[in-house]
């Protein structure tokens, strides 16, 4: 399966206007991928991890894959009927069961997490996170019952569409030149429920070595509810894959679980399970009480620099263990 190839940048539409960016395929819960994202890796191809595995050893690799793969179908066919039944009767466990959900996936697939900080515990929280892979969404998912914001096409992708609503996710129709309003409207509703909501404030994945520029056509959510509720907080985090393997990645392997640019899902899905044993680390930056002057583009451009400088210090091994 591969992500849509058309359209513009969700963010560039919500914002009035239609980027002259040519045109690229977008990440599973992101946006059109920027070319920057892509030069670095482009420029020189990915090394191997090391020699050709002998036949044998190919056939167990494959036959591992097949176990990862049946295991997550159980657990999905056993997840979503009792996820619809919480939704319908609109039962606790609705918020419980995506994040248990995300956490056998992770084990499965070999994702090891290292977090340091916690979610906020104020309310409404809205968190600004960059974006690197599919994988984003298990890795924060896996923390704490949160909500994602994803592009309406997504609703109809097979199965991954069916498992984005059971996460009550929030589907943004990047067709309507002037939805912001409505979809702001949508967030702070969320928000105001007392969801975190999640925002790849980048628009877009990258190749998981750089921070791309937030943007802020979304946040200004935070002032609808704000408004709403008379408090709202802001919160910066970073999502950075160190190792494989359990050894440091470097530039050249952080595409084993970056998923941007043309990459399509499937053959970078196996690569993953293939691969195993990769190692995220997450961390959560100060958040942010917001008072009533709330001024969307401060807010995102200071998260931002939050999360480079963030993301610069677990790429390069500067974070201390948690």
């Amino acid at each position: 399966m591969s992500s849509p190839k058309d359209g513009e940048n969700i963010f560039d539409e919500l914002a009035g206007g239609r980027t002259k960016r040519p045109r690229k395929q977008r990440s599973f819960f992101g946006h059109s991928a920027e070319p920057m994202a892509r030069s670095t890796f482009d420029a020189e191809p990915m090394p191997d991890l090391g020699p050709e595995m002998p036949r044998f050893g190919r056939f167990l690799d494959t036959a591992r894959v097949g176990v990862i793969l049946t295991l997550v179908g159980l657990v999905t066919a056993i997840g979503i009927p009792l996820q619809w039944l919480s939704l319908k009767l609109h039962l606790p466990s609705r918020r419980l069961i995506p994040m248990l959900y995300h956490r056998i996936v992770l084990s499965l697939i070999g994702v090891r997490r290292r977090v340091r900080g916690v979610p906020a515990e104020g309310r409404p929280l809205l968190l600004l996170s960059n974006h690197a892979s599919w994988l984003d969404i298990c890795v924060l998912g896996s923390l704490t019952p949160l909500v994602f914001v994803a592009k309406s096409e997504v609703s109809r992708w097979p199965l991954i569409g069916l498992l984005a609503a059971f996460q009550r996710t929030i589907f943004v129709d990047r067709q309507r030149r002037h939805a912001t309003g409505k979809v702001n409207a949508a967030i702070a509703a969320r928000l105001s429920e007392g969801d975190p909501v999640v925002l790849f404030a980048e628009g877009t994945s990258s190749d998981g070595n750089r921070i791309l520029p937030f943007r802020s056509a979304l946040v200004g959510a935070v002032r609808e509810t704000f408004e709403a509720n008379g408090q709202a907080m802001v919160q910066p985090v970073c999502i950075a894959y160190v190792k494989i393997q359990g050894i440091p990645m470097g530039r050249s392997h952080r595409g084993i679980a970056a998923w941007f640019g043309d990459m399509d899902l499937a053959p970078h899905l196996l690569e993953v399970l293939r691969q195993g044993a990769i190692d995220v680390d997450v961390t959560f930056g100060e958040a942010r009480a917001l008072d009533g002057e709330v001024n969307r583009k401060a807010v995102t451009k200071a998260s931002e620099d939050v999360v480079r400088s963030l993301s610069e210090a677990s790429l390069m091994g500067r974070i201390t263990p948690a």
